[in-house]
């Protein structure tokens, strides 16, 4: 398995298990399943409302002896409404009390914006559950980051969802670079200029919906959702090769240099998914993916950018 070697320590699996979406009752025995295939790599988080069936189920593995704690790759991140740098330490213990463990190895800002303490671990109704940018600075909020850091509850630090324009901002006032930016990126996103930046400051892109998220919620859906899964380019590699498209999309994402989480409860996916970390594509496959490039987001951020909010579509993603 193709690992990156983070500046603070520690080395994390291109491929890992992605946990949004993963249903109660499913989350835990999926982690269980994914440890017994070979993932060391889960990504977490506390909106995603499992991350306490998590904790049993890798307290569970260790206590079987199917994994040791320092085999394993555990990020979380810190939800929107615990922005700002006193914050931060609380809302991380919480995150491991949940989890059963003593540090993640990674830790993110979920998102470039910020909600009022009272929304809690959830998501915006009104415009008044933001707060603007000016009230919640993203370098109060990486302060307290570091903070964690500091104290060993994260091994590592990071973010998620930030452009070229805001991790060159962060590293105007950052004492710790950034180990990870997370985003959204599949063969439809590529995000060429954003991992070409990430590769020149030591940052690592992990791909979230690299797959395309067909089964994002309707919410985040729109009329103009191409399908990923059924891209002939990709149908065509993957037959090829007798993979699924799925397959081929992994193999893609690592070769080009990137992590992915790509999220599952189907063990047979499972197996899937990590067996595809082994697929090597021909450069000309490679090629013919960078050409379907659609520069098309499946998660634009409208959640955020309600009639109202201090965020738009033109400020998120710059």
């Amino acid at each position: 398995m193709k690992s990156f070697s983070m500046r603070e320590g520690g080395r994390m699996p291109a491929l890992g298990l992605g946990t949004w979406k993963s249903a109660s009752g499913e989350a835990g025995e999926a982690v269980r399943e994914a440890i017994r295939t070979g993932f060391r790599h889960f990504d977490c988080s506390p909106i995603y409302g499992n991350e306490a069936e998590i904790g049993a189920a890798l307290a569970d593995a260790i206590a079987a002896g199917e994994v040791e704690r320092d085999e394993l790759w555990i990020t979380s991140k810190l939800w929107n409404s615990c922005h700002g740098r006193e914050n931060v330490v609380p809302a991380l213990r919480r995150t491991l009390a949940d989890l059963r463990l003593s540090y993640v190895d990674l830790y993110l800002v979920h998102w470039p914006v910020a909600l009022q303490e009272r929304v809690g671990i959830g998501y915006a109704k009104t415009a008044a559950d933001f707060r603007a940018p000016e009230e919640a600075p993203i370098a109060a909020t990486w302060a307290g980051m570091e903070d964690a850091f500091s104290l060993g509850l994260c091994w590592n630090i990071g973010v998620s969802n930030f452009s070229v324009t805001k991790l060159e901002s962060l590293a105007r006032t950052a004492r710790i670079a950034p180990a990870v930016d997370q985003v959204e990126s599949h063969p439809y996103l590529q995000q060429t200029d954003l991992l070409r930046y990430c590769g020149d400051n030591g940052i690592v892109l992990t791909a979230f919906a690299p797959l395309g998220s067909g089964d994002r919620p309707a919410r985040v859906r729109t009329a103009d959702d191409p399908v990923l899964m059924s891209d002939p380019v990709i149908a065509s590699i993957a037959a090829s090769h007798g993979l699924s498209p799925a397959q081929v999309m992994i193999a893609w994402a690592i070769q080009r240099g990137t992590s992915l989480i790509p999220k599952s409860t189907n063990p047979a996916r499972i197996a899937q998914n990590f067996a595809a970390a082994s697929v090597t594509l021909s450069e000309r496959e490679m090629e013919a993916i960078a050409g379907i490039d659609r520069n098309h987001r499946f998660f634009k951020g409208a959640l955020w950018t309600v009639e109202g909010s201090p965020y738009t579509q033109a400020s998120l993603w710059d």
